[in-house]
């Protein structure tokens, strides 16, 4: 089986199949955009004249400079891929550093990478993540804003685990403007209006 995503590049409408990239996908691609008589040649004729792309499910990268190393997962279904540093930073004690990977990623279309911290800098070193997101269409240097809330300098070298790399779904709703919204039941309350318990 092989997933693949077909999508148009001036809608934000996304399909998802799985399914053989041959034979029933094809018949699956033409339920799906409303296509009879279907057969591979007209499909992907089809896909192709009304621009239409297949993608796959895949976190793409490139290296920037040779310090850099490639996002790699801790375990085998660990959420997020770590993130490595190409560089010795010092952080100060409750300050702040702009830590860069030397990396340029491309998310799998439909998603949006979210830079999260690791457990094990939060809970032993007092590290945090900040302004942790990739957008679908950049292209720059990933770089990580790393928080130290404690009141020790913390050092970064090259090739430490710094952060992990989520690829999380995302939509791209139109905006409209309108005189009312519809009502409910909790109004405007907000700030602790549902209580503790």
């Amino acid at each position: 089986m092989q997933l693949f995503s077909v999508y148009r590049h001036d809608t934000n409408d996304h399909l998802v199949l799985a399914a053989n990239w041959r034979g029933i996908a094809w018949h699956s691609v033409a339920l799906l955009l409303g296509i009879r008589d279907c057969c591979e040649s007209n499909c992907e004729e089809f896909v192709r004249d009304n621009n239409f792309i297949m993608s796959g499910n895949v976190l793409k990268f490139a290296k920037l400079s040779d310090k850099a190393f490639p996002p790699m997962k801790g375990s085998e279904y660990a959420a997020g891929y770590d993130l490595r540093s190409a560089y010795k930073y010092i952080i100060p004690g409750h300050g702040k550093e702009l830590v860069k990977t030397d990396l340029q990623i491309e998310v799998p279309f439909g998603t949006y990478g979210r830079i999260a911290p690791r457990s094990g800098l939060a809970w032993k070193n007092h590290i945090d993540v900040g302004a942790g997101v990739i957008d679908a269409d950049y292209r720059g240097n990933v770089g990580v804003v790393l928080f130290n809330h404690s009141n020790e300098d913390f050092e970064v070298v090259p090739g430490d685990r710094i952060a992990q790399l989520i690829c999380e779904k995302i939509t791209y709703p139109k905006i409209e403007e309108v005189d009312t919204l519809t009502d409910t039941s909790r109004g405007a309350e907000g700030f602790g209006s549902t209580g503790m318990k």
